[in-house]
């Protein structure tokens, strides 16, 4: 069975490849089909397997997408079913070109090997301004 840090690698391994391609299936195979996404902010709760592919989606098109994404994972804590990361972010604005690195912080909880609930926290400000939104 796949600790909730074998599961947290390999999303963060997939990460970019799902942005770059839009090939999505293993890594939505980590998902559990009634995950809750703990967004915050005015987007609140997000639920579900579709949900989560509508973020994904999101994130490499168009106008909203990005690309030549990293993560670096700078610190892990995790437990049995937890996993928390402390991170730098990495990427190109496709529509604007701008590129960005910002830090931030996720946590998975874990059942049966899926990802069944996630917490993430980015500095959202440093991102708009190093991308010229702000």
């Amino acid at each position: 069975m796949r600790t909730a840090l074998d599961v947290h690698r390999r999303i963060l391994e997939l990460y970019p490849e799902v942005l770059a391609s839009g090939h999505m299936d293993e890594a939505l195979a980590l998902i559990d089909p009634d995950v809750i996404d703990h967004r915050g902010g005015t987007d609140g709760d997000h639920h579900g397997l579709g949900a989560w592919r509508s973020k994904w989606e999101q994130a490499f098109s168009g106008e909203t997408g990005f690309h030549d994404v990293s993560v670096t994972v700078e610190q892990n804590l995790s437990n049995d079913d937890l996993s928390s990361n402390i991170y730098l972010s990495r990427g190109t604005h496709t529509a604007s070109g701008r590129r960005y690195e910002v830090r931030g912080m996720d946590m998975i909880r874990v059942r049966d090997g899926r990802i069944v609930e996630h917490w993430a926290i980015r500095d959202a400000v440093a991102m708009r301004h190093q991308l010229g939104l702000d």
